[in-house]
């Protein structure tokens, strides 16, 4: 059964696992890799500071969302599901959750996404608009995507969860 939960802190080793096998699904080099272990590593502190949400499928994490709010700007900083399970419906499960269960009720107008090449087209399918490239944090003069989110301010219709 699909249970989407609050994060706690002793998810962050994990969440950090899913995120990095996530990211290597795409198949980037080693170099690249362990840069992005370093830079998006989930801590016990981003957990509880900021509005971080786990998908599990009977009790295993198999993905999950982050989303911060720095200087009045919302980011969605994390947006992984396993590699095992991307493509079965549980990134629009998440999608669903972060707009009903976390922006709705906190007020969210929009948030901003900076992603890889490759998760431009799921981001954009829900509605995300691109607003350009930036350089990439992990690799120089590498550009990568970043997207902005409006959340429909008519009330969405929710499903039970």
């Amino acid at each position: 059964m699909v249970n989407i939960r609050r994060a706690t802190a002793h998810d962050a080793r994990e969440l950090s696992d899913i995120a990095y096998h996530s990211e290597a699904y795409w198949g980037y080099d080693p170099e690249y890799m362990e840069k992005f272990r370093s830079l998006y590593r989930v801590t016990e502190e981003f957990i509880s500071h900021n509005r971080t949400y786990v998908l599990e499928d009977q009790n295993r994490i198999l993905g999950f969302y982050g989303l911060s709010e720095k200087d009045r700007v919302n980011s969605l900083e994390y947006f992984f599901i396993e590699p095992q399970s991307i493509g079965r419906g549980y990134g629009k499960l998440l999608w669903e959750h972060l707009l009903d269960f976390t922006c709705q009720p906190s007020g969210i107008k929009e948030f901003e996404i900076v992603t890889s090449p490759q998760a431009k087209e799921f981001y954009t399918k829900l509605g995300a608009v691109c607003l350009g490239d930036v350089e990439s944090s992990l690799k120089k003069g590498r550009m990568i995507p970043r997207l902005a989110y409006r959340v429909n301010n008519k009330k969405r219709i929710r499903r039970g969860r």
